[in-house]
């Protein structure tokens, strides 16, 4: 028999104190061997590289270093070749480290920073990507840190994913300028590569594919160096692509209403990989947020690997010599692995993230919604997630109180993998539903193109229709949903209670845009330009910034609002968050405030996280709960 007891108010074995000892797993390669395997774990803040051999247990490759990727939002942290390993350190140094012993050894000077290096084929130079603070290039340094770094190619505004020819030939790269972001256009240029006095250099710049409204992503070429293959949203779906280099003819891998790519908000992201026979490609096929991992042969169609079907998020595969997989891999109810898997055999977690000491009865399960909402004197659909309050222990009559997630970004999306938000809250019982509101990814590139020049209305009218179909469903109780993000989640939340007051119980506003002229000045060099497409061009734009910044209008919010923010946010400088709880305290609205003195844009240190949790969960108890 369950116990009866309210809403809101279950104990759950997710405490926030677990929460905060989560690993971050971030990345994984494999050795020279095939069998080795090297991954990437956040731990309280920090990156260390973990190497793995066959038969022996894991062991940390580096101790006071912090492997971190410092262009843009970070990623592309590390490379493996040989039998050894090249990292990114938070000190924008480059680094080598071998996987048996030694300490790692820089390659390059504390100058910028730096990310996705790539090992040429035989051995003697990376190639990288380097940024300054206002300029990006492509720098190459031996590999045996004996040069100075060298500056191979300039005059793009960014570049990301440098891959080399097997023959040490050619390297391929994507780059794009200000306005595009990665995903609305890039191109994929190739250059052949010249060795001379023991240096090296780059020919003329071919470009293959992409342009200023076509994204490409990660291109690879096939190990027998006939191939490059990349992801591209040229028929308004995410698909992998191969060029075949002796005839320059280039064919369509996958096909269908679903995606084989994502935005690159980050370096190193990774959806396909090449087999060692060149044959065939493993790729993530995302329909709907959840992730299949698929076989892809050049001379077929592709199908789906069962041996992986438990997991339903996926990401950064990779394939050794040996035709072992290894990728980063959870669901709803499965909080991240490292696993590797090899035909003929049963996938093996190699790493877990949390000590999992849960059953997938007291998770809950993650299931895809959809809603209508008027806009534009039309109906739109909307995507979600929906997780229902779930307790082995307790149940509550009446209906629960719920939580709308908005995720940041804006142009990403909420897939099936383990949220730990969502989880934490629905098993205290707290309905939750997160938003995939028009500019996700994962449903074409029509739905993201649905945001430009709507952010601030389409968001929020998203929002505020899946409060309306939980109601309407019966899902939860209307007077008690919160509406809850971080970044350019937060900004919906403000414009949402700016604009329509009353509709949510509360807001909870993690490192939130408030003032959309002060994130057009202050804001990183990647975003300097997101918000011409998002708004419109200013000076022109003007009326529309100020009519969609929640600052100008903070004297309409009515509702208790809770703020967090990080006092070093780069991104989303605290003052945004300053402004906004001025006008809270002055007015004597109800609100929490709390600022992280030692962290940015996003929670990383344990303690942080597990404060965060703890007085958030206080928040709502106090102003929605008991409501």
């Amino acid at each position: 028999m369950k116990i009866e007891k309210t809403f809101g108010m279950w104990s759950s074995p997710l405490t926030p104190g677990s929460l905060a000892g989560e690993l971050r797993l971030g990345d994984v390669a494999w050795a020279g061997d095939g069998e080795s395997l090297v991954w990437l774990e956040g731990r309280d803040g920090r990156g260390v590289l973990v190497v793995k051999r066959p038969g022996d247990a894991p062991r940390d490759l580096n101790t006071e270093l912090s492997v971190r990727g410092g262009v843009g939002y970070g990623g592309g942290e590390f490379t493996v070749a040989g039998e050894a390993a090249y990292f990114a350190a938070s000190d924008g140094r480059l680094y080598r480290v071998e996987l048996d012993r030694g300490s790692p050894r820089a390659l390059t000077p504390g100058f910028g920073k730096l990310a996705s290096p790539a090992v040429s084929p035989d051995g003697r130079w990376v190639v990288y990507v380097h940024c300054d603070g206002k300029n990006d290039v492509l720098g190459a340094v031996d590999t045996r840190g004996e040069r100075w770094p060298t500056r191979l190619m300039a005059g793009a505004d960014f570049y990301m994913q440098p891959a080399w020819h097997p023959a040490s030939e050619r390297l391929a790269w994507v780059a794009w300028d200000h306005p595009q972001m990665p995903w609305n256009g890039a191109r994929l240029e190739t250059a052949r590569v010249h060795f001379d006095q023991g240096g090296i250099s780059l020919g003329p710049v071919e470009c293959l594919a992409g342009g200023s409204d076509v994204a490409v992503l990660q291109p690879s070429f096939s190990p027998d160096g006939r191939y490059l293959a990349y992801a591209s949203d040229a028929s308004g779906w995410w698909h992998i692509y191969v060029r075949d280099l002796e005839s320059a003819t280039v064919r369509q891998l996958t096909d269908g209403e679903v995606e084989y790519g994502a935005p690159a908000w980050v370096q190193g992201v990774r959806v396909f990989a090449w087999t060692p026979d060149s044959r065939e490609i493993v790729a993530v096929r995302n329909a709907q947020g959840v992730s299949t991992l698929m076989r892809c042969p050049l001379d077929g169609a592709p199908e789906a690997i069962g041996a992986l079907g438990a997991y339903q998020s996926i990401g950064q595969p990779a394939v050794s010599s040996k035709r072992r997989v290894a990728l980063i891999g959870s669901s709803s109810q499965t909080p991240s692995r490292v696993v590797s898997w090899a035909v003929g055999e049963k996938a093996c977690v190699e790493r877990h993230s949390s000590a999992e000491r849960l059953g997938q009865d007291e998770l809950a399960p993650m299931l895809p919604v959809r809603w209508k909402v008027n806009s534009g004197g039309g109906e739109v659909e909307v995507f979600g997630n929906y997780y229902a309050p779930t307790s082995t222990r307790f149940q509550s009559p009446g209906k629960p109180p719920a939580i709308v997630v908005i995720h940041g970004g804006p142009t990403s999306q909420r897939r099936a993998n383990f949220e730990a938000n969502s989880q934490f809250f629905a098993t205290r019982g707290f309905a939750v539903l997160d938003v995939n509101y028009r500019g996700s990814t994962g449903y074409g590139r029509a739905y993201m193109n649905a945001l430009l020049g709507q952010w601030g209305v389409a968001d929020v009218e998203d929002a505020v229709g899946a409060a309306k179909f939980l109601a309407d469903e019966g899902l939860a109780d209307p007077s008690k949903i919160v509406i809850l993000g971080g970044s350019a989640g937060g900004y919906t939340v403000l414009q949402a209670l700016v604009t329509h007051p009353g509709t949510f119980a509360a807001g909870v506003c993690l490192y939130g845009i408030s003032n959309l002229f002060a994130l057009q000045l202050g804001t990183h060099k990647f975003e300097a330009h997101y918000n011409d497409s998002l708004l419109g061009e200013l000076p022109g734009a003007a009326d529309i910034f100020r009519q969609r910044s929640p600052l100008f209008f903070a004297d309409q919010i009515t509702d208790p609002v809770a703020v967090y923010h990080g006092a070093k946010d780069e991104v989303v400088p605290l003052d945004q968050a300053e402004a906004i709880v001025a006008s809270l305290r002055a007015r004597g609205v109800a609100h929490l405030y709390h600022v992280y003195e030692d962290e940015g844009h996003g929670w990383r240190r344990a303690q942080n996280i597990e404060h965060y949790y703890g007085s958030v969960l206080g928040f709502l108890t106090e102003k929605v709960v008991f409501k």
